[in-house]
């Protein structure tokens, strides 16, 4: 069960996922506003944030954007799902560019939501035993913490586990297919955009030059590939 930070507008599809989320076991902190989810975040650290993107004042895109620049209480890390109205790709593309983990298209079914909660979550809980060192990255996977010149990387608990996944097998070509089964539960093709958005986010945090990565390549036509050691 987990504590959550829901922020949406809109009265009615406020009480009726709160009512539903807390029906599954779930703490929830409803906000109508974005300045209000941010000061409410500042307040207690929950363990996910839900946004809804068209949100009065600061929308939820711009509250994302925050939560990872700000670092607002370990925000950083805080694991975020954008809530979108249907086919609005655009929102989904710059939901994913500020840092979000994953989207939920509107209407929204409760039972999906709360499935996209949990499989956030085990991502975050996701533990392996090994230590890698790819030059001057070290990915730890007994601490899940990746390093850089000695310095600790910001990742959240998505990026961490797509580096995971990619560093698990290195010099194989992994499909997005596949990566976004494994580290999203998707199944949903359509959804690929979440594996491009995340590794270009990762790679920001990780090469040298993210303009041309030498540890996350790109198989054209296929997916990524993770450099050997």
């Amino acid at each position: 069960m987990a504590s959550i930070l829901f922020v949406e507008d809109d009265p009615a599809a406020r009480t009726a996922l709160e009512l539903a989320l807390t029906r599954q076991g779930h703490g929830v902190t409803s906000r109508a506003t974005g300045e209000d989810g941010l000061a409410a975040l500042r307040a207690r650290r929950p363990e996910i944030a839900i946004l809804d993107v068209m949100l009065p004042g600061i929308d939820g895109i711009e509250v994302c954007r925050r939560i990872r620049r700000d670092d607002l209480c370990g925000g950083g890390a805080l694991p975020v799902i954008l809530l979108t109205a249907r086919g609005d790709d655009l929102d989904v593309v710059l939901g994913l560019e500020a840092g979000a983990d994953d989207y939920v298209v509107k209407p929204v079914e409760p039972r999906v939501l709360d499935a996209r909660i949990r499989a956030v979550l085990r991502r975050a809980d996701h533990t392996l035993v090994d230590r890698s060192v790819y030059g001057d990255l070290v990915i730890d996977r007994t601490s899940l913490k990746v390093t850089k010149a000695g310095t600790d990387l910001r990742l959240t608990p998505t990026e961490l586990r797509l580096l995971l996944e990619l560093a698990r097998r290195p010099g194989q070509a992994l499909t997005r297919q596949h990566l976004l089964a494994e580290v999203w539960e998707h199944t949903y093709p359509g959804d690929s955009r979440l594996v491009d958005a995340c590794v270009q986010r990762v790679r920001a945090k990780i090469e040298d030059e993210p303009a041309e990565p030498r540890l996350i390549e790109t198989v054209r036509g296929f997916g990524y590939r993770f450099a050997a050691p």
